[in-house]
């Protein structure tokens, strides 16, 4: 249930809880994933905050058009201050979640002190990529946001025709594997069942490459070495101001190309079109033997 009616305004979010207040909610503030793309579909948060992995500067892997828009970022969701909070008035604060049960950057706690509601998305792998969209276009809807039903759009279709057309040209050989950093000694290959995205590229024929077994539910955290081993022909590489870059021969397959992987890309429409786009050119690229 979302939008307004004679009793206010509510929305059920991804934990099946729902937020109300007396009339749709102008001032929201929001974790910056979240926030870029309800900037994306038509909604400008008053603020921002980060994750656990940012620091008092916003990382512009994650901004998306929030800087170029003007919102503010607060810093590490977890370290808001509640004076400061106070001072900037949000009506709803909107986050993600992983599991289903928790917001993942910001203290529900505070919030339940200062009396304002709040929203958490779904963006792990129990919900389809389009699905995820879906639902931030439901809120945006309900948010206002103009030009936007409440039906979910997913990645426009010519952003995946682009990619379907090229994976098929690129052929089986062109496997493609999706990493983060952890410094010189380390790195986490992503198993791309676990990430809505890469089970959505793989879908439209992407061979992207699993790891193989080990621990960890969306990474398996190993050597470089590993990464090297597998002999991707593309590497789809986190981007984050926290992920080591795959620079150099010790980090770098060989002859592989590439290209930037925000995890956290903004669950919009236009979001997703950028990066399958990019993809799509990256995958057109010919072979370096």
């Amino acid at each position: 249930m979302s939008g307004t009616g004679v009793r206010g305004w509510g929305f059920t979010d991804d934990r099946g809880v729902e937020a109300g207040a007396a009339a749709r909610p102008a001032r929201v503030l929001a974790y910056v994933r979240a926030g870029a793309a309800l900037l994306d579909l038509g909604v400008t948060p008053v603020a921002v905050y980060g994750s656990g992995h940012d620091g008092a500067e916003p990382d512009p892997a994650k901004d998306g058009g929030l800087a170029a828009a003007g919102v503010p970022y607060l810093g590490p969701g977890r370290a808001l201050e509640e004076e400061r909070l106070r001072e900037l008035r949000p009506e709803l604060v909107v986050d993600v979640t992983y599991d289903g049960k928790s917001p993942y950057a910001v203290d529900e706690e505070l919030l339940e002190r200062l009396g304002v509601p709040l929203v958490a998305l779904s963006v792990g792998n129990d919900l389809s990529l389009p699905a995820i969209i879906g639902r931030f276009g439901e809120l945006g809807a309900a948010l206002g946001a103009p030009g936007h039903g409440p039906g979910g759009t997913g990645v426009p279709e010519e952003a995946e025709r682009a990619v379907r057309d090229a994976a098929a040209a690129a052929g089986a050989g062109c496997g493609v594997l999706a990493l983060s950093g952890g410094g010189a000694e380390q790195v986490h290959l992503a198993r791309p069942e676990a990430w809505p995205e890469l089970a959505r590229l793989a879908g439209l024929g992407v061979r992207l490459i699993d790891p193989g077994p080990g621990p960890g539910a969306n990474w398996l955290t190993t050597g470089w070495e590993r990464a090297l081993d597998l002999a991707p022909a593309l590497v789809l590489y986190d981007n984050r101001a926290h992920a080591s870059r795959p620079e150099g021969p010790e980090r770098s397959p060989a002859g592989a190309r590439l290209l930037p992987w925000n995890p956290e890309t903004p669950p919009s429409p236009a979001a997703y079109a950028r990066f399958f786009h990019a993809l799509a050119q990256a995958l057109a690229e010919p072979l370096t033997l």
